[in-house]
């Protein structure tokens, strides 16, 4: 890899070279440690990176750990692989380890490692090999027989260097999680189906810097709102449907046509983005704080309040499930064109056994050139009360 292909591939994880072609109109909002926002597992990215209110398994640490206490295992591991941007490189790799254990009746502890390689960098005397990851916990409790709520704490760490000589560092941040999930069976016709309704603010946290702070960059805190429905078809047979919805609550930077209004250029001028990047600085986009970017980000959209719309992404996914041991799933998850164009089905499968479960999904692009096109995903999954069993402990 060289210095130049870092650079573009950063480009792509941020999904900014759909702007190639339209600078004028796309503009995602723009944070650091994107890793943070790649599904991690193969259950929900089989489902249309949907997660927030399905039935709660052991990778429910991403998605909501407030399910964690109504989990029917009392511990669980789960260890998950994807490799990333595989239509583009064949070193970019995202790895995650998670787990969590039930105390008593009404709470959990829980927590998770994630871990994302960027490769390597081959320079004239030394290799360098960029990564991220996160570290974090939470703990979760019953508030009552069908509410839950948890929080979790979590470092960050990202070491983007691709040469020494540059003026750059690694950077680090502290983001927090606050989440919510209620649980509860409902009667449709004369079928007895589980509800499921979670939120999860995510990465509630300060901003990561490079250089030493002189710049900061936000991390990607997200709002999370979803429903489930679990319906029983027979004693063996259950139907699942999900949704989730996504909003960013980071600020979105002025948009370049923005810029070139404000400073009386033509609207077609191509060549001024480092004089936009110095603008950017002044307008007081890199002082915002991130609490206050939490709230600024409800209203500040260039385009008003239809891009603000544009700005809220997710997914729908379904689980069928034969005897709670063969599963089936399909999603579709859908961003709009102009703020990452992150559009794609997903399908999968799992196995599971009384000491473990094995999960695999598959994304197909509904996207033209999107580098996001035939990822895998799988995750191995151990029950800790079946490996108990197993052993007769």
């Amino acid at each position: 890899m060289t210095k130049n292909r870092i650079v573009s591939l950063l480009m792509l994880i941020l999904m900014v070279l759909p702007a190639l072609a339209q600078k004028e109109q796309f503009n995602p909002v723009h944070t650091g440690v994107t890793s943070l926002s790649i599904a991690p597992d193969a259950r929900a990215g089989a489902m249309g990176d949907v997660g927030v209110a399905t039935e709660p398994d052991v990778n429910s640490q991403y998605w909501n750990p407030a399910k964690y206490p109504f989990n029917i295992a009392r511990a669980g591991l789960s260890m998950s692989y994807t490799p990333w941007l595989r239509q583009l490189v064949s070193d970019i790799d995202l790895a995650y380890l998670t787990g969590f254990y039930r105390i008593g009746d009404y709470s959990a502890i829980s927590g998770s490692l994630t871990y994302f390689s960027l490769g390597e960098v081959l320079a004239e005397e030394y290799t360098i090999k960029p990564y991220e990851f996160a570290l974090d916990v939470a703990y979760s409790r019953m508030l009552s027989e069908t509410f839950s709520a948890a929080v979790a704490l979590r470092f960050i760490y990202s070491d983007l260097q691709y040469d020494y000589e540059e003026d750059m560092e690694a950077g680090t941040a502290f983001a927090a999680d606050l989440a919510l999930y209620y649980n509860n069976y409902i009667m449709l016709g004369n079928r007895e189906c589980m509800l499921g309704i979670g939120l999860n603010a995510s990465n509630i946290g300060s901003k990561i810097s490079y250089d030493g702070g002189n710049t900061n960059e936000f991390i990607p805190t997200n709002l999370r709102l979803g429903a489930s429905i679990l319906v029983p078809i027979d004693e063996y047979n259950t139907i699942s449907f999900s949704a989730d919805i996504n909003k960013l609550m980071v600020p979105t930077r002025p948009s370049y046509s923005q810029f070139l209004e404000e400073e009386g250029y033509d609207a077609d001028d191509n060549s001024k983005y480092s004089e936009y990047q110095g603008w950017l600085e002044s307008e007081g986009y890199n002082d915002i704080s991130s609490i206050s970017g939490i709230f600024k980000s409800f209203g500040d959209a260039p385009g008003g309040f239809s891009e603000e719309l544009k700005e809220i992404y997710g997914g729908i996914g379904v689980e069928y499930c034969y005897n709670q041991q063969f599963s089936l799933r399909g999603g579709y998850h859908y961003e709009n064109e102009y703020k990452g164009n992150r559009k794609y089905y997903t399908l999968g499968a799992g196995f599971k056994m009384s000491v473990f479960s094995l999960d695999a999904a598959y994304l197909i692009s509904a996207a033209q050139s999107n580098p996001l096109d035939q990822t895998l995903r799988f995750s191995l999954s151990f029950d800790m009360d079946g490996l108990r069993d197993l052993f007769g402990r």
